[in-house]
């Protein structure tokens, strides 16, 4: 069972979502304490592959008021296999692919972070899932309406 501590919902706003990773992420003891105590945001967060590694740039992870001070928007290097690096760097260098983090949860009191490969929605895509998020808001409560 695994404990959501934060998502990314502008993630998927704006991109296209495909293949998604789960990886764990190299943090100092006060971080830890301070992502289990939800103290974390990921959003405008990406992904950047730098010297054969995985990077989380722009993340923000707020010291706890009693605990030692550090660097909140630091990079911090990502825990990927070898082959999943390279598969991800691959789809990086295609061009429009962005890799960004969807959401960070606790797995058996390990943080892990959840990364996934998308394509920038255009205006008219976002306009689009706007509309169609509508439509199955208004389907349901049709539905609703006439089982009561």
């Amino acid at each position: 069972m695994s404990k959501s501590i934060a998502t990314n919902r502008n993630a998927f706003r704006n991109y296209h979502i495909g293949d998604k990773y789960e990886c764990g992420i190299s943090l100092l003891g006060n971080e830890v304490k301070s992502i289990k105590s939800n103290r974390i945001n990921i959003n405008g967060s990406y992904v950047a592959f730098i010297r054969s590694e995985l990077y989380l740039i722009n993340a923000h992870i707020s010291p706890l008021a009693n605990g030692e001070l550090f660097d909140p928007t630091r990079s911090r290097t990502l825990l990927l296999n070898k082959k999943e690096i390279l598969k991800i760097k691959q789809q990086l260098d295609t061009k429009g692919y962005t890799a960004v983090p969807l959401s960070v949860y606790l797995k058996k009191s390990l943080v892990k972070i959840e990364i996934g490969l998308g394509k920038g929605k255009k205006l008219h895509d976002k306009r689009r899932s706007i509309i169609e998020r509508d439509r199955q808001r208004q389907a349901a409560r049709e539905l609703k309406r006439k089982n009561t």
